[in-house]
């Protein structure tokens, strides 16, 4: 019995004894012969795998034979996987190779200021660069704490490295936006008309921009539409200028959503607490509206409408500076309505789709008129229609290199009427663009590119090389080079009376360095301008003129050394000359600081609820035209220094089932004057400084949002 058992053990054995014990050993480095420690060595099926040593080495056995799947793999590095013959002693020597991601690659960043929710290496993300006190929910109004903006408070626009506001231009999903701000007043800057939360990602660039952009002689700034929201939400809010209401609703399937945003305004009741440099004659006021429809088409296309709509007017007399003892009035009704829509989609093959079309029109009736007094009002209509379509293919090239390719037409009509005279014309713009992000290395890349531009009114065409490179020095630091020529056609107001003319032109440098660490951001950048073809008005109108800029520009912020604050800080330098519009020669114009500085501080007190912030701006004097002085000291006179400081103070609560936040904002509240010039009468006697309103502006509002927690929001649009 004993011998039969032992035999049948024997016999149920052989299978078990027949299998090989194959030995799986070796050694794992990375691409620079490093050993890698902790590597998880295995074979594909089975539990069978060891562990890598420090030395890299690593040692298993396995009864597994034939051809079997040995998967490498270590965080941070790509897996790898090999075929094997088992059943015998095998020796690897494995190399693994470094993961590359967003955080590891080198981007594109001379002269751009990343702000988006969607990557990680941006400098600002939307909330940091609208959380700013003073900003009064303005997003032209929070660049200006970046380095490279200009403190130009009697203009509207983003004036950048020695450029005018009408050479930054606004681009919303890739196509131009003709008016970019509100009508104004002269010499009282508007504010710009796009709500910053309708954006996922904004890039303020400075200069070298993309070959996507035209028309933009110093600067972009860039904006891309929301997508899906996470949920539905509602608000509901009141303030001190008027109140607010805005619905954004997703649908179950998550597919699709769409929503409004309405607000009405007033300052009546303000302005009589708060008395104005000018009497007004009617109070601001006027109704503001945006709706938009998305809607998911694929898994990899989204459709997007957006549309807003404006309408403003006010009324202001003040002393007259020509004739004294009469009143100047001046009186404005403005609407506006913009469109846009936009299509993305895959077409496969690494081939990607973005259309584009928009429309906009704006219409502006001016009256002005000194009171009793010969000549008669003037009498003002101008309104301004753009047309365009936008058409972008992208190749995926490689692992991350990428081709784009694009077209766009535009067709404006420009109508203006002063009194009985008429000054209108029609444009028809066309561009065609090719770029290429070209990644030698995941730390070396360079983008090249060229545009073509023509346009009808001037009968003219130019090409535009763009090119940039960037190597990334170590995980957290890289370096960048930018260069390119950028051109423009002249003004409007110009336009309107002489086509004889040409393209405006710049040509751009710039080197910067940049470290993004998880809390701490620094930026240095040098650059230099040089214009060419610069818009003369005297003795005529012609293309004579000249200019450069250069300068040097810092930016640092920190998130960590003040606990539960953050702050940074931005200094900028300039050098800048030029002889355009009636200038006699190259000379520093009158909306160029030296020097500008701003300090940005915000602080959390999780005790109370309390958000508090601080914006302090400075910039040194800047040229004025001074009528007695001779032609040899053509804008040598300088306003004061420019010093304002503004604060606010935000109270987070929960009314019902409502988020809810109060509000508190106020400007210049140290009440400092700021002279942005003076203007003369033509009998050069009298002078009128030019300034803001009223010294401070304050707001106090409350805020109440269903379903998300909208109160920052609700914060940063203050």
């Amino acid at each position: 019995m004993l011998k039969l058992f032992s035999t049948l053990i024997i016999f149920i054995s052989i299978p078990l004894l027949l299998q090989a014990q194959s030995v799986i050993s070796g050694r794992v480095t990375d691409a620079k012969k490093r050993p890698l420690a902790g590597v998880n060595i295995s074979i594909k099926g089975s539990y069978d795998g060891a562990t890598s040593a420090k030395d890299g080495t690593f040692s298993f056995s396995s009864t597994a034979n034939g051809e079997r799947i040995i998967t490498v793999s270590l965080s941070g590095y790509q897996t790898l996987e090999i075929k094997a013959e088992l059943g015998t002693a095998q020796q690897f020597n494995l190399v693994l190779k470094e993961t590359v991601n967003e955080l590891k690659m080198v981007t594109i960043s001379a002269g751009s200021f990343e702000a988006s929710d969607e990557k990680k290496n941006t400098v600002l993300k939307p909330l940091d660069i609208v959380t700013t006190a003073g900003a009064n929910a303005d997003i032209v109004s929070a660049l200006k704490t970046l380095p490279g903006a200009q403190q130009v408070g009697e203009k509207e626009g983003l004036f950048v490295r020695g450029g005018t506001g009408y050479e930054t231009q606004t681009f919303i999903d890739g196509m131009m936006v003709r008016n970019a701000f509100f009508s104004g007043m002269p010499d009282f800057a508007a504010r710009g008309r796009f709500s910053p939360f309708l954006f996922k990602g904004t890039t303020f660039s400075s200069g070298g921009y993309s070959a996507q952009y035209g028309q933009g002689l110093s600067s972009a700034l860039v904006l891309e539409s929301t997508d899906l929201p996470e949920r539905s939400s509602y608000s509901l809010g009141i303030g001190s200028v008027g109140p607010s209401v805005g619905v954004d609703i997703l649908t179950k399937d998550k597919k699709k959503a769409y929503g409004f945003e309405a607000d009405y305004f007033n300052l009546s009741p303000y302005y009589k607490i708060m008395k104005q440099k000018q009497e007004p004659t009617i109070a601001p006021q006027g109704t503001n509206g945006s709706a938009n429809y998305r809607l998911k088409t694929s898994k990899t296309g989204m459709l997007k409408v957006f549309v807003t709509g404006s309408y403003q007017r006010f009324g202001f007399e003040g002393e007259s500076l020509e004739y004294p003892g009469f009143k100047e009035a001046f009186e404005l009704e403005s609407y506006n309505i913009y469109t846009n829509i936009n299509y993305k989609e895959n077409l496969g093959k690494g081939w990607r789709m973005n259309l584009g079309t928009s429309y906009s029109t704006n219409r502006d009736r001016i009256f002005m008129d000194t009171i009793n007094k010969v000549p008669a009002p003037t009498r003002i209509k101008a309104r301004q229609d753009l047309s365009q379509v936008r058409l972008m293919l992208t190749k995926g090239l490689g692992r991350f290199s990428v081709l784009r390719i694009g077209s766009e037409y535009q067709y404006g009509d420009e109508r203006s009427r002063f009194n009985t005279f008429d000054a209108n014309y029609v444009d028809s713009y066309a561009a065609g663009f090719a770029e290429a992000d070209v990644y030698f290395t995941p730390r070396f890349v360079g983008r090249f590119g060229t545009r073509y531009e023509y346009t009808s009114v001037i009968s003219r065409s130019n090409i535009a090389p763009r090119a940039s490179l960037a190597y990334k020095l170590d995980d957290k630091s890289q370096v960048a080079f930018a260069y390119g020529e950028f051109y423009q056609k002249p003004e409007q107001q110009y336009l309107r009376f002489t086509h004889d003319l040409g393209f405006m032109r710049a040509t751009h440098y710039i080197a910067s360095y940049q470290r993004l660490a998880q809390f701490h951001t620094l930026r240095a950048e040098v650059f230099y301008k040089k214009y060419h073809d610069l818009l003369k008005t005297t003795p005529d109108y012609n293309n004579n003129g000249t200019g450069y800029a250069k300068g040097v520009e810092l930016f640092w912020r920190d998130r960590k050394s003040i606990k539960n604050a953050d702050y940074w800080i931005s200094y900028s330098f300039l050098d800048t000359k030029r002889d355009y519009l009636n200038y006699p020669y190259e000379v520093q114009p009158d909306f160029a600081a030296k020097h500008t500085a701003t300090l940005v501080y915000k602080h959390y007190i999780p005790s109370t609820q309390l958000n508090l912030g601080a914006t302090y701006s400075f910039a040194t004097g800047r040229p004025y035209y001074n009528p007695n002085r001779p032609e040899s000291e053509f804008l040598k006179d300088r306003t004061r220094n420019l010093n304002t400081l503004s604060v606010n103070v935000n109270y987070l609560t929960s009314i019902g089932k409502a988020f809810t936040v109060f509000v508190f904002t106020m400007t210049n509240v140290l009440g400092n004057d700021q002279e942005y010039g003076f203007r003369y009468s033509s009998d050069k006697l009298r002078r009128n400084m030019v300034g803001p309103m009223a010294p401070r502006f304050f707001y106090l509002g409350m805020f109440m949002s269903f379903g998300i927690d909208r109160r920052q929001e609700q914060i940063d649009r203050q």
